[in-house]
């Protein structure tokens, strides 16, 4: 069923466009949210342009969960999506995705690079686990980062690059990488857009990086921060010991062999990464400039998940802390936004779809569980739903559990396995890096038992009206692009 959501900005004569941008394992080390070594001058003037989210969070902190989370509006225990290299057509093969609702509206819908699960490395070039029936137009190409260079990264684990902390300042410049390559490709869709002018589009570029393997090229990007003065996580033991087990499950026993000089050379190629993804951001917003589109055109640059730099003594994603849960989310709409806000409440990447619909005017599927962020892009001190929640699993078969965060404006509040296997507490306005578990502490008993019952309601909520989660349906399903 599609419900109508009408559009103040959108009329049938002006429709807007939209140029949504991902990049793959993005955390906030960006200049536009006050990380003060990041060199990332055009997200920058891009979060200048419209609205920053400042607490913005992803449903699940795994690439696969989290993609088909926001491309069908459905939190994972309602998309059936909970592991990597699965597509919501295996679960609710009739839900309408993002993309596919813009499809149905008469817009073109092309896909350039990752939107919903890879296998990075080894699936650049291919069409992943993608949606046959969420675009018009699917580009993937690979660049020297997957078809040469494999032999020359560092890995932590021999042979394995996408899993495992690795990295590799390349020769090679950006047109010769996957990412300048998608930039390109985005650049002549755009040409062909501004051609036809009596057709609106919906461009998704999906960015490699800064997704392990950490390759981008050496100048000028890792040229830009100094291996010997990059950060290292201190007091890792002292912070661990208030911790339940479960809050460190996403530690990987080959991390083990991280020097102080390794974990300084991952920082570096994480950053530069992030640089060279800057500027292929940088390059298609300025074409979208350059051929007029701007003032038509809503942009959306957010991440999949956050990741971890060895805070907590974690790497990569999979945890429930801020890190992990936290991603960057920009929006910018024309006669909407206003020009360098911020939005502090707290808000969740589900958010996404119904806000696109509502600006665009287009139906959308009656289950969708986010909310519409247009009154917050008009008045960014409007509070909305003020929450958002992340899960994520440990275990595997029957031993499976989840963990699940509330993060308020204030607090974090974490329950592992309903509380079973542990509970964290976290004051964001004494402890932004959320090193003092409270959650045993009496004089916050009253706290924990408050935010449990609203973490509790919001679970439910997350599952659809049955109560239970899709389970995953064999074989193959035949791609159907107006009757799923």
């Amino acid at each position: 069923m599609l419900v109508c959501i009408a559009a103040m900005s959108a009329s049938a004569a002006q429709r807007p466009n939209v140029l949504f941008l991902v990049s793959d394992d993005l955390n906030n080390f960006l200049g536009a949210y006050g990380d003060p070594r990041a060199k990332t001058p055009n997200i920058d003037r891009l979060a200048a342009r419209g609205v920053r989210f400042e607490h913005s969070y992803c449903a699940f902190p795994l690439c696969g969960p989290s993609r088909n989370s926001f491309l069908t509006g459905l939190y994972p225990n309602s998309s059936g999506i909970l592991n990597n290299a699965q597509i919501f057509r295996q679960t609710i093969p009739s839900h309408v995705s993002l993309p596919q609702a813009f499809r149905q509206a008469g817009y073109f819908a092309g896909r350039i690079g990752k939107l919903y699960h890879y296998g990075v490395p080894k699936s650049i070039g291919t069409n992943g686990h993608d949606d046959p029936g969420s675009w018009e137009l699917e580009l993937n190409p690979a660049g020297v980062d997957r078809l040469e260079e494999e032999p020359h990264i560092f890995t932590l684990t021999p042979g394995q690059f996408g899993g495992t902390l690795s990295w590799y300042a390349s020769p090679k410049s950006d047109e010769y990488h996957t990412d300048g390559m998608l930039a390109a490709d985005a650049e002549w869709v755009l040409e062909r857009c501004a051609r036809q002018k009596d057709r609106p589009f919906f461009l998704a570029v999906g960015f490699y990086r800064p997704h392990t393997p950490y390759v981008a090229p050496k100048k000028p990007y890792f040229g830009w921060y100094d291996e010997d003065r990059m950060p290292l996580v201190t007091g890792v033991q002292e912070d661990q010991t208030d911790l339940p087990a479960a809050a460190l499950g996403s530690y990987k026993k080959e991390q083990d062999k991280l020097t102080d000089q390794l974990r300084r050379q991952c920082v570096q190629a994480y950053y530069a990464s992030i640089s060279f993804m800057d500027a292929q951001v940088g390059r298609v917003v300025s074409a979208l400039d350059r051929l007029g589109l701007a003032e038509s055109t809503i942009i959306v640059f957010t991440s999949d998940h956050g990741y971890h730099m060895g805070e907590h003594g974690l790497w990569q994603k999979m945890s429930l802390f801020e890190e992990s849960t936290r991603v960057p989310m920009l929006i910018v709409a024309p006669g909407i936004t206003k020009p360098g806000t911020v939005a502090g409440a707290p808000v969740s990447q589900i958010d996404i779809y119904p806000t696109l619909a509502e600006l665009a005017g287009i139906k959308v599927p009656a289950n969708l569980q986010g909310q519409s962020l247009v009154p917050i892009l008009k008045d960014v001190s409007v509070t909305g739903r003020n929450w958002a929640l992340t899960q994520v699993s440990r275990g595997g078969g029957a031993k499976r559990f989840f963990g699940y965060s509330l993060r308020t404006p204030r607090w974090r509040y974490t329950e592992w396995n309903e509380g079973q296997a542990g509970r964290e507490l976290y004051d964001h306005d004494a402890d932004k890096k959320e090193i003092n578990n409270l959650a045993e502490k009496a004089e916050h008993a009253a706290t924990v038992a408050d935010l449990s019952k609203q973490l509790r309601a919001a679970v439910q909520a997350t599952f659809p009206p049955g109560g239970k989660t899709p389970e995953l349906r064999d074989g193959l399903w035949a791609p159907n692009l107006t009757d799923p």
